[in-house]
């Protein structure tokens, strides 16, 4: 599938760029091998494979919970705009009617 140079300069406009007549060539010819890539991965028999198939396992990576000190009160507070009785003072976001 060829790109035309119509289309290459609406995928330009749209993604806002400006490009040189050297790199509008270059673009029809790199986004057409792109599109006959994905043509010819479109052809492939997916049907038995489910849509949340993994290459790779997936494995979460877990660090042990270490108990370890935390941050002093008088660090935590000492560049807030206000705080009242070791805590943030933050102004109400939700009032009672």
């Amino acid at each position: 599938m060829r790109l035309s140079r119509e289309v290459v300069d609406h995928v330009a406009m749209l993604a806002r760029l400006g490009l040189t007549e050297e790199e509008r060539e270059r673009m029809r010819e790199q986004l057409s091998s792109i599109l006959e890539h994905v043509n010819l991965i479109q052809e492939l028999d997916t049907e038995a494979i489910p849509p949340t198939a993994q290459v790779i396992t997936l494995q979460n990576v877990w660090r042990e919970d270490e108990v370890r000190p935390s941050l002093p009160v008088e660090d935590a507070l000492k560049n807030a705009p206000d705080a009242e009785d070791n805590m943030f003072k933050v102004n109400a976001v939700l009032e009672q009617s």
